[in-house]
Order: structure tokens, then C-alpha cells, then sequence
């Protein structure tokens, strides 16, 4: 059975190339999601291995308030996607269960090589 992720996303041309790329390697993906919201519902109502999260998206909540809330209620690992990560971002990221981050333009390898880490820590 393969993995479940969900991608949260608010660039649309970006969240269809990276769910692209997790098939390819044999993932599924259940679902993009823009916004910090969205993700802590859809969280409630699917059953997920990972979570790949934009730290900068629409709505009320960035990316690493999402991951607060969801790890009140789960552990599922988060892999933060950003193309701006400063020191205040790291500072806030690192006390969030699971954290690793990789930096857009997401390189395909390295992606690959994350989520097999996540998924090994689990």
C-alpha cells in the first residue's frame, strides 16, 4: 500500500508539479490544499503518513501555526516547503514535532530523499 501525503500549497502550478513528482515515486496523493485551514480539516478527515506544508500561505494562518494546531490532535510528519526561510521561521519551524524543511525550487532527489527520512523516523 502506498503512502498517503497531502500537499499544502497555495501556488497551483507548484502544488500540480510536486503531486506530479510524489506519484512518480509511487506515493499518493490525497489531496492539495491552500491554506492552513483547509489542512488542519482535511487533517480531521483523511488518514495521512506526511504532510508537505508551505510555510507562507493564504488565509489567517501561516504554515507552521497549521502544524501547532494539527499536532495537538496527530503526529503525522511534516515537511516544510518555503522559499523564504529566515533565522525567525527556523526559530519557530525546529519546536514543531517532525520538522524538516526543503527550500523551493524543490530539488527532486533531495525530496525523494526527505520523505524516505520521514517516513524511517516515524
Amino acid at each position: 500500500m502506498s503512502k498517503s501525503i497531502l500537499i499544502v500549497e497555495d501556488e497551483g502550478i507548484v502544488a500540480m508539479d510536486i503531486k506530479r513528482t510524489l506519484q512518480g515515486f509511487g506515493y499518493s496523493v490525497i489531496g492539495i490544499v491552500p491554506s492552513g485551514e483547509e489542512a488542519i480539516e482535511k487533517v480531521k478527515n483523511a488518514c495521512l503518513d506526511l504532510i508537505l506544508m508551505n510555510i507562507s500561505l493564504r488565509g489567517n494562518m501561516d504554515g507552521i501555526e497549521a502544524v501547532e494546531k494539527i499536532h495537538e490532535n496527530s503526529d503525522i510528519p511534516i515537511i516544510y516547503i518555503t522559499g523564504h526561510f529566515n533565522d525567525e521561521l527556523y526559530e519557530r519551524a525546529k519546536k514543531t514535532k517532525h520538522f524538516r524543511y526543503l527550500k523551493k525550487p524543490l530539488n527532486t532527489e533531495e525530496l525523494q530523499k526527505t520523505i524516505e527520512a520521514a517516513f524511517c523516523k516515524k
